[in-house]
């Protein structure tokens, strides 16, 4: 999954606004704000693929006694 993806950079730029706001308030500076934003995409990013995760149909599984070679095609 690409960190560019829309629903990454979406999540990112919401987990990035405290950050933005503590910058203009002036609680931190221009570098802090510059080495802490990468953190926050790589958090979304690990958000959206946990999200998608836990969202994915799960696939029952395949019988033990199933032999690819020997299965007939249904007719």
């Amino acid at each position: 999954m690409s960190p560019l993806r829309w629903d990454v950079l979406a999540v990112g730029l919401l987990l990035a606004l405290p950050l933005l706001a503590l910058g203009l308030r002036g609680d931190l500076s221009l570098d802090e704000v510059a080495v802490r934003l990468p953190w926050c995409l790589l958090a979304a990013w690990a958000a959206v693929a946990l999200l998608r995760w836990a969202g994915a149909p799960r696939r029952p599984p395949a019988p033990a006694d199933a032999d690819p070679e020997r299965a007939t095609p249904p007719a």
